[in-house]
């Protein structure tokens, strides 16, 4: 397993206080973007299409610390944009650390070598280097060669340090199961520590429109790819009822509140994968949001997602409400062959709205009263 068990006890033991306590909405990771700008222009990508002005923003030491306290997440992963762009991004995931959070430091890795020093092993520290395949498959995906290579690199150097690594993978359409297998055999034995997987989520500013998965396609391609997992050891950084869900056999809804987002324009309505509004404070954001007008079934922007960062939440919370059926899912492992659990009927999901361009210009007017 790709969690350690330390982590493991520490997040299930909050989220049975959290039952205990009545709480019905609560996060579990922490979505923390200090800046927007990145060093790639991936074409699925829709984080970063933004005027310099606000790719040049940055949340201060004491901004993401204060976002910390007040989410009260056990785990925290530092995103963005490039994170190792920050000036004073080891001050921040230190003061993370400090408080007892889990850091999962998400990087494309072309910084990590020549930060490396700046950073201490920590079993709350994590890299998470951005790995979508292979060598020709990451770097079509990154839009820029010779990133896999030096990715690669990065991870080895880390790992001689004493770093605990995890590897991200986002998959799109034309993923190829059994050179996705591949993959996961590389990074495997190049020691990395856990595998993040899922599929794209199809950002509506993303270059590359063509290649995001719909949710059967999903279901099928990781049927495909865990159909060729015994005896290979992949380690998940993941439940395995989330890992049973991406192929098809769970009817899991949405959690968006799971996965709250802080980042320079406040806290993200209504989750890490897209914004249709900012709250002042994580209070605002958990009580004001209308969550049910979010998810597969309900918006349009949903309706093909099946991202972590929206289901994980879903699946660990299902784990502690049932952990008999969490050990038997661990037992036989993922299922590959039979019928699929119901899909989600999204014939009344409202239509989209795009409210991107009068988001952005908001913010140049907040930013143009602030100078």
């Amino acid at each position: 397993m790709g969690i350690p068990l330390h982590q493991a006890l520490r997040v299930g033991a909050y989220v049975v206080s959290q039952h205990l306590k009545g709480v019905s909405r609560y996060p579990l990771v922490l979505m923390l973007e200090p800046l927007f700008r990145c060093n790639l222009a991936c074409a699925g990508c829709g984080k970063i299409d933004y005027p310099d002005a606000i790719l040049n923003k940055r949340l201060s030491v004491g901004e993401c610390l204060e976002a910390v306290e007040e989410c009260g997440a056990p785990v925290v992963s530092l995103a963005g944009g490039e994170p190792l762009l920050h000036n004073e991004i080891e001050k921040i995931a230190a003061g993370i650390i400090a408080r007892k959070k889990y850091v999962y430091l998400c990087t494309n890795a072309l910084l990590l070598t020549k930060k490396l020093d700046r950073f201490t092993p920590n079993r709350f520290f994590t890299w998470s280097v951005h790995l979508d395949g292979d060598l020709e498959m990451h770097d079509r995906s990154v839009s820029q060669s010779g990133v896999y290579e030096r990715a690669v690199a990065a991870i080895t150097a880390a790992k001689a340090r004493g770093f605990r690594v995890n590897v991200n993978t986002t998959l799109f359409d034309g993923a190829q199961p059994e050179r996705v297998a591949r993959f996961f055999d590389e990074v495997t034995r190049l020691g990395v520590d856990g595998i993040t997987v899922s599929p794209g989520y199809a950002y509506e500013r993303a270059p590359d429109q063509e290649h995001f998965l719909n949710r059967r396609r999903t279901k099928e391609l990781f049927r495909a790819i865990f159909r060729l997992e015994p005896r290979r050891r992949w380690a998940f950084n993941q439940s395995g009822l989330f890992l049973d869900f991406l192929a098809g056999n769970q009817p899991y809804r949405c959690t968006p509140w799971g996965n709250p987002t802080r980042n320079v324009f406040g806290w993200q309505r209504p989750c890490y994968l897209f914004g249709e509004g900012y709250a002042k404070t994580f209070k605002e954001l958990m009580e004001e949001t209308d969550w049910d007008a979010y998810g597969t079934g309900n918006y349009e922007k949903c309706a093909d997602c099946m991202v972590h960062s929206g289901y994980e939440a879903t699946a660990v919370m299902d784990a502690v409400r049932h952990p008999l059926k969490a050990a038997a899912q661990a037992w036989r492992g993922v299922t590959t062959q039979g019928e699929m659990a119901p899909e989600i009927d999204i014939s009344r999901q409202r239509p989209a709205e795009y409210v991107f361009s009068r988001q952005v210009e908001e913010a140049m007017t907040r930013l143009d009263a602030a100078d």
